[in-house]
């Protein structure tokens, strides 16, 4: 029997995922740029719900504006009841590429009428957890992203950008090439077309799909261990601080969770692994030590995590005050 062809196979991939995890939903979004990903993703998604595609132009190339426009009409006469062009200010916190990607979130949550149906597939998964990898900041990131997120949905997670680009092709779609992609100033760039090739090589192939495997695999553990955090804090909980002695008895793994999930709670923001074990060491390993810095507040004060009488406290600083 032939194998079906790679519209079928993307088909297939989000109807599976609209009955796990979209039973109720009348309608929905599609995050589109033009490129081979997110238009074979509108084209199969455009005909199973009435569909709204939303074009984000980032203004950060000459032609953004025209690239924009032709993603709309591509929309169109794909059958989408709607599309709009979303026109945004990039700013320039964490880098380009982060900066980018939070400006663009923004953007489709703020004009979003449903779920958002996002093209990234199991070669982004693969980028993603490689990044992770290199950051060192834990499991959490090393299991990449998530296949539904509410309102994220990522309905081609385990399917290769070499089948959304032969969709294209069967639909005779012609798709942008979005010049980024190639930019070697880019590190996920640099991944695509230097690090996994040659792991690939070395590894004798596979190395994408195992890095997804790897994925869902910390996901789930993940997940159980986050659930395990949750009914945790409540038992650790001293007014709006931590109770150190009761964190001191549990495992490490449950006590770093819940003491992640009180900073973000408590406005820090960009934490990594340091950080969060730095704070994790007041209560293991306390010898009078100062505060962790955790996070920036407004007019020049900075958020420290610190201990006081037994319990674990966040309060702000002026930036120049010594730590």
């Amino acid at each position: 029997m032939d194998r079906p062809g790679a519209v079928a196979h993307l088909r297939k991939a989000v109807e599976k995922f609209a009955k796990d995890y979209l039973g109720s939903a009348e309608r929905w979004c599609v995050g589109l740029s033009g490129g081979p990903d997110s238009l074979a993703l509108t084209a199969v998604a455009a005909p199973l719900r009435p569909t709204t595609a939303l074009i984000v132009d980032h203004g950060l190339q000459r032609d953004s504006a025209a690239v924009a426009e032709t993603a709309r009409a591509q929309a169109i006469s794909l059958g989408c009841v709607e599309a709009q062009v979303l026109c945004i200010q990039v700013g320039e916190n964490g880098g380009p590429e982060a900066a980018a990607r939070t400006a663009r979130y923004a953007a489709l949550d703020a004009h979003r009428d449903g779920p958002v149906l996002l093209a990234h597939t199991l070669d982004d998964q693969a980028e993603t957890v490689l990044l992770g990898l290199g950051r060192g900041s834990g499991a959490r990131s090393i299991a990449g992203m998530r296949p539904y997120d509410s309102p994220w949905c990522r309905p081609l997670l385990g399917v290769r950008r070499s089948v959304t680009h032969a969709a294209c092709q069967e639909l005779g779609l012609t798709a942008w090439q979005d010049p980024h992609n190639s930019d070697r100033r880019f590190t996920r760039t640099r991944l695509r077309h230097e690090v996994l090739p040659l792991l690939d090589d070395v590894l004798g192939g596979g190395v994408a799909e195992a890095l997804a495997r790897t994925a869902t695999a910390l996901r789930e553990d993940t997940d159980l261990l986050d659930a395990i955090a949750a009914q945790a804090l409540t038992d650790v909980t001293a007014g709006s601080g931590l109770d150190t002695g009761a964190l001191a008895g549990l495992p490490g793994p449950v006590r770093r969770r819940v003491i992640r999930g009180w900073l973000l709670a408590g406005g820090a923001t960009g934490l990594t692994d340091i950080q969060i074990r730095g704070v994790d060491a007041l209560v293991t390993d306390w010898r009078g030590q100062g505060g962790v810095a955790v996070g920036s507040g407004s007019r020049g004060q900075r958020l420290f995590a610190g201990r006081r009488d037994g319990v674990l406290t966040l309060r702000l600083e002026p930036v120049d005050k010594p730590i």
